[in-house]
């Protein structure tokens, strides 16, 4: 623990947002109620900060952890503090795939649209939890941004209103409009409950850094292959296609997508195949050796979300 130039102490601590499809729903690992992310401090005998956080990861779920990258650090001064103390956390975003995710351990696994019923957009899957969110915020925001030009704006930027676009990726800037706006559990001082959308919320500022890691991995999606981390070895185009929707939050058209992934090299066919409610449907394996082959390589969302 070291001191700031006030005299307020200082401690660090890794978080962890581990992902998962978990049942066909992209998910976090959580533990307790309300719900946190795996965590601990930083101690002298960790050799580095992701050594440190598979450490904790393990300890407090009993999962080893695969893919892992450092994600971002939160050393804003109105966190919540502990005891008194300024805590800085290191945040790491981890990929596991089904198999891994349901093995008996401790933890649970919390659907992120639980936590930001708002983000999904999908229509092919009657989603209509994210619907009434989104309208429940679209009448808040229309409350909070009365008599100001810059709040309407950034509304309509975020949210996709007054005829804007939705991107994806701009899931953290949501959440924190949301907080701004009073329109989360989380912004106490200031809440509207009479426009709060019903979602789950977490400990201290535990979900905006969730946010941040959905944000990541939706913006990576499309330029890098990281969503074979969160399957199976073998696997069907159509649990592929499933995959990036709910990651994504919307639908892409399928020849079109099947038309990326097959441009791109990124499978192989396996030579079997699996039982569905119509034909048989062939599985494939990720290629992982064209990560060696191209710079950059990855399942890029067609911009259109017709089905077909």
């Amino acid at each position: 623990m070291i001191e700031s130039v006030s005299g307020q102490p200082i401690s660090a601590e890794l978080l962890a947002v581990i992902v998962a499809m978990v049942d066909g729903r992209p998910a976090v690992l959580t533990l307790g109620d309300p719900p946190s992310l795996p965590a601990g401090p930083l101690l002298p005998s960790h050799r580095s900060l992701q050594a440190a956080t598979r450490v904790w990861v393990e300890k407090q779920t009993g999962r080893k952890l695969g893919y892992l990258e450092q994600l971002y650090t939160f050393a804003d001064l109105d966190r919540p503090q502990v005891g008194g103390e300024r805590r800085i956390s290191v945040s790491y975003l981890g990929l596991t795939n089904s198999q891994a995710a349901k093995a008996s351990n401790f933890g649970e696994w919390t659907p992120w649209y639980a936590l930001f019923p708002w983000e999904d957009t999908r229509s092919n899957q009657g989603m209509r939890a994210g619907e009434a969110a989104r309208e429940c915020i679209a009448a808040g925001l229309g409350t909070w941004a009365q008599g100001s030009k810059q709040r309407r704006q950034r509304s309509a930027i975020s949210f996709g209103l007054d005829d804007r676009r939705w991107n994806p990726a701009a899931a953290l800037q949501r959440y924190e409009l949301l907080f701004e706006a009073g329109l989360v559990a989380e912004a106490a001082e200031n809440c509207m409950s009479e426009h709060m959308p019903d979602s789950l919320r977490m400990v201290g500022d535990h979900r905006r850094i969730v946010a941040t890691g959905m944000a990541r991995l939706r913006a990576k999606i499309e330029y890098h292959p990281v969503v074979f981390e969160l399957l199976s070895d073998e696997f069907t185009l159509r649990e592929l296609q499933d995959c990036v929707e709910a990651l994504a939050g919307r639908e892409v058209h399928t020849q079109n997508f099947r038309r990326v992934v097959a441009a791109e090299e990124l499978v192989a066919e396996t030579g079997h195949v699996v039982e569905t409610r119509g034909r048989p449907a062939r599985l494939y394996r990720f290629r992982r050796s064209i990560l060696q082959q191209q710079e950059t390589a990855g399942t890029k969302l067609p911009t259109s979300r017709a089905k077909s």
